[in-house]
């Protein structure tokens, strides 16, 4: 699994004029399923982002997490995180996971978060969404879990 976690002041998508998922404060991740994860890439993942330490404490030192904060997550399905550009001119998806592998981790993801007892908003799987956000630092951060040590 992969995801590009953004801190951010607020964030929210839009799918056909419906605002689908809207957060203030927290974390928008982008997440992006390969065919090869499963439950501990998953729950890898889950733990990693919600306890990532990458909000100011009293100091202004990135030392505070979303579940220090009271943060909400903003979790949108995002498979163009496994395109390939190495070669030619158009991405290859082949390591992206089938849609239905997908929407499934990607549901048991945010179910895992919300169970944390974090606030959860979403987007809608395999639609066209329009994300935006206020990137709060900036803060961008790039998690794969067949790079975790």
């Amino acid at each position: 699994m992969r995801a590009c976690i953004q801190r951010v002041s607020q964030a929210q998508v839009v799918v056909d004029d419906e605002t689908t998922g809207q957060i203030d404060a927290g974390l928008l991740v982008l997440l992006g399923v390969a065919e090869s994860d499963g439950d501990p890439q998953l729950r890898w993942l889950a733990d990693k982002v919600i306890n990532l330490r990458i909000f100011p404490d009293d100091e202004g030192k990135m030392n505070r997490s979303l579940v220090d904060t009271g943060g909400a997550m903003l979790v949108v399905s995002q498979f163009t995180l496994y395109g390939d550009c190495r070669k030619g001119r158009r991405p290859s998806f082949i390591d992206a996971a089938q849609p239905e592998k997908a929407e499934r981790m990607y549901q048991q993801f945010v179910d895992y978060v919300a169970g944390q007892g974090i606030k959860v908003a979403t987007g809608r799987f395999r639609t066209e969404m329009k994300v935006s956000l206020t990137n709060d630092g900036p803060v961008t951060l790039w998690l794969d879990t067949a790079e975790r040590a």
